[in-house]
């Protein structure tokens, strides 16, 4: 099957064949590569070539896309999110406009733990149905690529259900599903007095089946002042190493928790959240193979600062940026909504927004040689735009879809 593109306006982060590139930071990081007037051939679900159209030889193909007036752009990686969870908790969006705080409401037996009371309680079929139905809205808006974390079982059976979930999306959908198994999100009820033996029951009873039936990719923990400290995170990353799930963990989103240097230390593949960030964490990051991950998303929803986008790159490191897609601090997966709030609230440009959605994306859940750039044998995970005057028009649109049509 071939499927010619022409007559493209713009074809943005397109890479040579000689290139290779994982990432990208500090200052190449405002440098997004395009080509004017272009054509792009996919053959086989694959970028088979591009070019300027006043190089496009003669070629048959079995459908044929007229891109004029519209840009070409690979697929948004969303390298963090919540996808899979038993319904909305727009009370506790009611309950924080009325001045209670996310702690707040999480010592009152919300938050995480509501979640997990809602998904233990659904069928596993229900699950999937809600969950399948978010991933093609999310789909639909641009996303290529997605991770899907657990987190909201808290217990055994909830964990398993939840990773199975996750199991069957990536068995159905047409795009690349990556899992990380979180039952560190909280501490359940019945162990709230007893974190050691929750811990334990994660790494000798949940952890081993998990790896067993080969339902996670990646172990995270949200390491955070009340919730797993250092101490408990380290233990966890560290018996995660056991089964070959490399860390990717949620970090000093409250607090300067120390998460971002116990991620570096144990290897984490990303350090997520980061609303809390100095320059010992920074120093921390650079030379490190570790993505610092940016979701502002939930920042915005929970009325919190804004994580130090502009800091960070002009330390020289990347950025990722992700959705959180969650019921309770971030109920959207919405990627061009996102980089409306990354330009006009963390003064990232619109370059930097994107290779923090495509690029760099696909590194924080190991797709960079799949997925993030246009590249001769990379899959052809693809966005066509509306008609749209420049790029910087994605995130000046806020609240619009600037996706007419996805490519998976």
């Amino acid at each position: 099957m071939r499927t010619l593109i022409t007559n493209i306006k713009q074809l943005y982060q397109t890479e040579t064949d000689l290139e290779n590139k994982k990432r990208v930071s500090g200052a190449d990081m405002a440098i997004l590569p395009y080509i004017n007037d272009a054509w792009l051939l996919i053959e086989n679900k694959t970028i088979h070539s591009f070019g300027a159209m006043t190089s496009l030889p003669e070629t048959n193909a079995d459908g044929y896309i007229d891109a004029t007036g519209k840009l070409v752009l690979p697929a948004w990686c969303d390298s963090h999110t919540h996808l899979v969870f038993a319904g909305p908790r727009d009370g506790e969006f009611v309950d924080r406009i009325k001045g209670l705080s996310y702690e707040d409401i999480a010592r009152r037996g919300g938050g995480i733990l509501n979640s997990a009371r809602k998904l233990n309680a659904m069928d596993e079929s229900e699950l999937y149905d809600q969950s399948l139905e978010r991933l093609h809205r999310v789909m639909a808006q641009g996303t290529g690529a997605i991770e899907i974390k657990s987190g909201y079982g808290l217990c055994l059976e909830g964990e398993l259900k939840m990773l199975r979930v996750i199991r069957k999306l990536k068995e159905t959908a047409a795009l690349p599903i990556k899992a990380s198994f979180l039952a560190a999100h909280a501490y359940p009820i019945d162990y709230k007095e007893n974190k050691k033996g929750y811990i334990n029951l994660i790494i000798e009873k949940i952890l081993p089946k998990v790896a067993d039936e080969g339902l996670a990719d990646y172990m995270d923990v949200f390491c955070e002042k009340g919730f797993f400290e250092v101490p408990e995170t380290e233990r966890l990353l560290e018996a995660g190493w056991k089964y070959g799930m490399k860390p990717k963990i949620h970090a000093n989103q409250l607090h300067y928790s120390g998460g971002v240097q116990a991620g570096v230390k144990h290897k984490a593949l990303s350090v997520d959240h980061l609303e809390c960030v100095g320059e010992s964490e920074i120093d921390s990051l650079k030379g490190t193979n570790t993505m610092p991950v940016l979701l502002p998303g939930a920042a915005f929803f929970l009325g919190m600062h804004y994580q130090p986008a502009r800091k960070i790159i002009d330390s020289g490191l990347p950025v990722c940026l992700a959705t959180d897609y969650n019921p309770g601090s971030c109920p959207s997966g919405n990627i061009p909504l996102l980089l409306s709030i990354a330009c006009t609230q963390l003064k990232m440009t619109p370059e930097e927004a994107i290779n923090a959605v495509t690029i760099n994306g696909a590194a924080a859940i190991e797709l960079e040689n799949e997925m993030g750039t246009i590249k001769v044998g990379k899959r052809a995970g693809l966005i066509i735009t509306n008609k749209i005057p420049s790029l910087a028009y994605i995130p000046y649109d806020y609240g619009n879809n600037p996706v007419e049509k996805v490519i998976n």
